[in-house]
């Protein structure tokens, strides 16, 4: 019998994907943006609900692993009261109140490397005390997808809390060389090209940063590059934290949304079915698979111990 797990603050799905290779039977999803539950719909089959502050908690299947990529808001009460109530107000509040209710086995949250730090520590804080006063151990990490051999920049910091005194290891990075040519398109259409306007623009920013000596504006990468800066979702606004040279012959160009979705680690069989604008969104706002996928490699003997998968059934 496989595991059951719910999938929260879904996003286009990046987070679910490994464990839909081990296994594991997705039986809730959740996601507000409406572009998103497309293509989610169209990749998995089925349409996550939509505002998770208006689920009830008791609607939910049971579970034995909870899934979430939520968004990092600043705890309004944080350092007011200790634990559980202090989440008030924020999205991870619905996270616990779920985690309360349904005492999954596993929880595996992911958010911006910051939040370890944000408002001096207490944000971070306050979630860890929150979770283990639900009766979880927790273990956390910041992991870049550079050193997992994705060709980017980016780094996250990954929690997972435990209901049973289980000791998690996080995966060790591989450290394998990586190269943006390995995931670049061929015969790249010419709309991806920036015009002479924007390229002016990029540059005119760059020289004004650099004479307030900041390292501010656009950065340029080739196909020898070994990674790129992390894909934002303001990405398709005009491209500047990743643009590809093309030579001295025409401007650089925008990588495409198929480059962004394998820059996320994205297998090419994924559906695109969203505008290009709405795509830069998705997968900047989305999560490198292939850090998940080790993750959830290392999670796998724990979600497959009998003892743990549906003992809310039993």
């Amino acid at each position: 019998m496989s595991f059951k797990f719910i999938d929260l603050f879904a996003g286009i799905g990046g987070i679910r994907i490994p464990f839909d290779e081990l296994g594991g039977e997705c039986v809730f999803s959740s996601e507000i943006d409406k572009f998103a539950r497309q293509s989610y719909q169209a990749n998995f089959g089925e349409e996550p609900k939509g505002d998770i502050t208006l689920i009830d908690p008791a609607d939910i299947a049971p579970f034995d692993l909870l899934l979430a990529g939520f968004p990092c808001q600043p705890f309004s009460q944080a350092g007011l009261q200790k634990g559980f109530n202090d989440t008030r107000g924020t999205l991870f509040f619905y996270i616990a109140k779920i985690i309360e209710q349904h005492q999954p086995s596993v929880v595996l949250l992911e958010n911006v490397k910051r939040l370890k730090t944000h408002d001096k520590g207490k944000t971070f804080r306050v979630m860890t005390e929150t979770l283990e006063n639900l009766g979880y151990t927790v273990f956390s990490r910041v992991l870049a997808a550079k050193d997992f051999g994705v060709p980017q920049n980016r780094e996250r910091i990954y929690i997972v809390a435990l209901k049973h005194h289980y000791l998690f290891e996080f995966p060790i990075p591989s450290y394998k060389e990586t190269k943006l040519g390995n995931l670049l398109e061929k015969n790249v259409d010419k709309k991806y090209t920036i015009s002479d306007r924007l390229w002016a623009g990029h540059q005119r920013r760059k020289l004004e940063h650099k004479k307030k000596g900041n390292g501010f504006g656009y950065s340029l990468f080739n196909e020898s590059s070994p990674y790129t800066n992390t894909i934002s979702a303001r990405y398709y606004k005009d491209g500047s934290e990743i643009l590809i040279d093309q030579g001295e012959a025409e401007n650089p160009r925008k990588i495409t949304p198929r480059e962004a979705a394998r820059l996320q680690g994205f297998p090419d069989n994924y559906k695109i079915v969203v505008s290009d604008v709405q795509a830069y969104k998705q997968f900047g706002n989305s999560v490198c698979v292939p850090v998940i996928r080790k993750i959830s490699e290392q999670l796998e003997p724990i979600l497959n111990e009998k003892k743990l998968i549906n003992k809310k059934a039993s």
